[in-house]
């Protein structure tokens, strides 16, 4: 299974980027997609998930933030506007399988300058 993010880069604070994660080589029916991200010394937190039409959002992301999918399921989008500093991270897609197997793209640095 390959994941392919892209859309990462540096933004001003209030400007909006939109990641893409492309999957392909997935066996099974994808059950859920998903943005994480993850700052030096911090864990991977999810910032965003999707399965079927169910969307769900961290807090600090809520309104800003929206995930949607493309009509064949395989592509994995994440729009976020009014970024702020605290957004700078590394972006991460995951994809999870029916089979609960779970991938994870390469990762996309966000930065937020203030």
């Amino acid at each position: 299974v390959q994941l392919q993010a892209s859309g990462g880069g540096l933004v001003q604070a209030g400007g909006s980027l939109r990641l893409s994660c492309a999957v392909s080589g997935t066996r099974f029916r994808i059950a859920a997609m998903g943005w994480y991200r993850q700052t030096p010394g911090k864990q991977r937190e999810l910032v965003a998930g999707i399965s079927g039409s169910s969307a769900n959002y961290a807090d600090s992301v809520l309104g800003r933030f929206t995930i949607s999918r493309d009509n064949a399921g395989n592509t994995v989008y994440l729009q976020m506007n009014s970024l702020k500093p605290e957004d700078t991270a590394v972006y991460y897609c995951n994809v999870r399988e029916t089979n609960w197997s779970n991938f994870w793209g390469q990762g996309t640095q966000v930065t937020v300058s203030s």
